[in-house]
């Protein structure tokens, strides 16, 4: 649709949050609810978008403009929060004079572009479109008053509803399309003249009826699209609700969930085919899965590249890695950023690996700790080895060649080189570097203090 403004309310403070976080602030799926709801408007393309801010106004601005850093919203504050109306009114200095403005919310963040679009559709240029519900229970909501030809007349909030009206299950979502041409003096001319003494847009419905204005509608397909979040417990339902939609955009992929309502999705998830992802897995960032790819249960993946064949065993926690192609990782590994595992490589228990490469083969199975090292193809590392790569001011590297093998209990005393297919034993302080194909042991000499004990007895 050319020349479309939309007009986002956000200055709600969300008293009822308890938070001393802007409402719009709270997150759904890692992204805040003021965030969902402007993606949605740029698939939409509008030719601009006006943002009503006023409470932690800064706070918003600064979180918004980082994150869309290359779009120029247009920012209108509301100083004092007097109803809808009023929200609107301070948008309109910002709207062009023809064309139609689009109202969404900051804190309804999973309204969803087939309903928008299906609105726009039904805009003819100088007509209004809601977006209605069917609600069993109405209870909370504006309802749509119809004449005897179901005509839409006009819109009365809860408060202001006569008894015979509070049985009407039909209701107002708040979502509208209006044309530009008369909207300033539409808003112009609100009262607020009601229980709440505010400025309500509703209002806008009956006095564009009486100018013989068409009003039209759609109906709104899942009432949790159009649901807005005033407290942590409706908060809490639209998380489930993004989690579930989430979830079956994965199974649609192909990708098998054990439990679909037992994943979490806080970015974006992207596989090939055959994979598998067991209960409580948490996706953050920009995830991608090769084929034929096992994700265990508790396991959590953050901005991952994972290859063909692989497995993350269960409690996996996997951060800005890649992991290529016949790993085994895990149970209760940690890999943590600017580390790449090469093909069939593992990685087990109670091990952290963190800005190294582990080579093709490579086995590092048990409590251990690599950190600034790079590991060449087909090492074993002991259990309870650590490279020590930090001397209290700067960190140093370890390099390990092919071949070499890392007795139990190794310390490896970075800056430090293990020449190629070497032998370390166990329980070495390794601090110079070693041969390649020969033996290096590190030990204190053991000695037996006889009569020791008893004197200190």
């Amino acid at each position: 649709m050319q020349n479309l403004n939309i007009v986002v309310l956000a200055a709600g403070q969300g008293k009822r949050m308890y938070s001393d976080l802007p409402k719009v602030l709270h997150k759904i799926g890692n992204k805040t609810l003021l965030e969902h709801v402007i993606q949605t408007a740029q698939r939409l393309c509008p030719t601009r978008v006006v943002i009503v801010y006023g409470h932690g106004g800064e706070q918003v601005k600064s979180h918004i403009n980082n994150i869309f850093a290359d779009n120029e919203f247009v920012w209108a504050y509301q100083e004092q929060q007097l109803g809808t109306g009023h929200a609107l009114k301070c948008a309109l200095p910002h709207l062009t004079p023809n064309g139609a403005t689009l109202v969404l919310y900051g804190d309804v963040p999973l309204i969803d572009i087939e309903s928008l679009t299906e609105m726009l559709m039904k805009y003819d240029g100088s007509n209004i479109v809601m977006l209605t519900a069917m609600f069993d229970n109405p209870f909370g909501y504006g309802r749509i008053i119809r004449n005897n030809e179901s005509q839409i007349i006009g819109i009365v909030e809860e408060r202001d509803t006569s008894q015979g009206e509070k049985f009407i299950k039909e209701v107002n979502t708040g979502f509208y399309i209006l044309p530009n041409g008369r909207l300033t003096d539409w808003v112009n001319n609100l009262s607020n003249d009601n229980s709440q003494g505010e400025y309500y847009i509703t209002d806008l419905i009956a006095m564009a009826y009486n100018e013989g204005i068409d009003i039209d509608y759609i109906e709104a397909k899942h009432h949790h699209t159009t649901m807005g979040v005033n407290n942590k417990l409706q908060l809490e339902y639209l998380e489930r609700m993004f989690q579930e939609s989430c979830a079956k955009i994965l199974l649609n992929s192909g990708i098998t969930l054990i439990d679909k309502k037992r994943i979490d999705i806080r970015g974006e998830v992207n596989a090939g085919r055959d994979c598998v992802i067991d209960i409580n897995c948490i996706f953050e960032g920009r995830v991608v899965l090769g084929n034929r790819v096992k994700i265990g249960a508790g396991s959590i993946l953050k901005n991952v590249i994972v290859d063909d064949d692989t497995e993350i065993k269960p409690y996996s926690i996997i951060e800005d890695a890649q992991i290529n192609k016949s790993c085994v990782i895990g149970p209760f590994s940690r890999i943590r950023p600017q580390t790449v595992i090469n093909q069939q490589a593992h990685v087990g228990n109670f091990v952290e690996i963190k800005n190294s490469v582990i080579g093709c083969g490579s086995k590092v199975n048990h409590l251990t700790y690599i950190g600034d090292a790079d590991i060449g193809n087909a090492v074993n590392i002991g259990a309870g080895s650590v490279t020590c790569n930090y001397d209290g001011k700067n960190k140093h590297k370890t390099i390990i060649g092919d071949n070499v093998f890392v007795g139990s209990g190794t310390m490896l005393v970075a800056p430090v080189n293990l020449g190629e297919g070497g032998v370390i034993g166990a329980g070495s302080t390794i601090t110079k570097n070693t041969e390649p194909h020969e033996l290096s042991v590190a030990r204190a000499k053991q000695i037996t203090v006889f009569g020791w004990l008893k004197r200190r007895r």
